[in-house]
């Protein structure tokens, strides 16, 4: 009895752990700033983006099936992003150099930004503790720096569709 109890307190004790680090923005909430390195070394912030919506997309690591899958189809529907105002963003723990061979190799026409130290991913819930890969969440931030809409499942063959829907409706308001 006494292994079952300690046993229950201690499940207890790390999903309390892992509720703190997956805090996520609430739709609603003032999005985190941030300064990162894109992927030609230059210090990006979200500031930069007020006036536009932004699609802030966090992913696991450069050059692997799901993420190239879901980079190349924001690539693939950029013009339909940009006439809806929209400017898409990458991050991942990968440092800049990753980035600029991923982007080169797959023409990537978006900043996608470093963030080794995982302080960013962690600010935006999308990096589970002890984890050296971002979960793939996307954050919908509004031309006011506010967030809009959050993706905690995400399809990477159509999530850029997805996305896109959810710019257009949001937009009407």
């Amino acid at each position: 009895m006494r292994r079952v109890i300690c046993a229950v307190a201690t499940a207890a004790l790390l999903l309390g752990q892992s509720c703190v680090w997956a805090a996520l923005p609430a739709a609603g909430s003032q999005a985190s700033d941030f300064s990162l390195a894109d992927q030609s070394g230059k210090t990006r912030t979200l500031a930069e983006f007020r006036g536009k919506w932004v699609v802030l997309y966090f992913y696991p690591k450069d050059d692997t099936p799901g993420c190239t899958e879901e980079a190349c189809s924001f690539r693939d529907d950029i013009f339909k992003l940009s006439q809806l105002g929209a400017q898409v963003v990458g991050v991942s723990l990968d440092d800049s150099a990753s980035h600029a061979q991923f982007a080169k190799k797959f023409s990537l026409p978006f900043p996608l930004l470093a963030d080794p130290s995982g302080v960013v991913t962690r600010s935006y819930g999308a990096l589970p503790e002890g984890s050296r890969y971002a979960r793939r969440y996307t954050f919908l931030i509004d031309p006011a720096g506010k967030v809009a809409k959050v993706y905690t499942s995400v399809e990477t063959s159509r999530h850029s569709v997805e996305v896109i829907d959810d710019l257009k409706r949001l937009s009407k308001k």
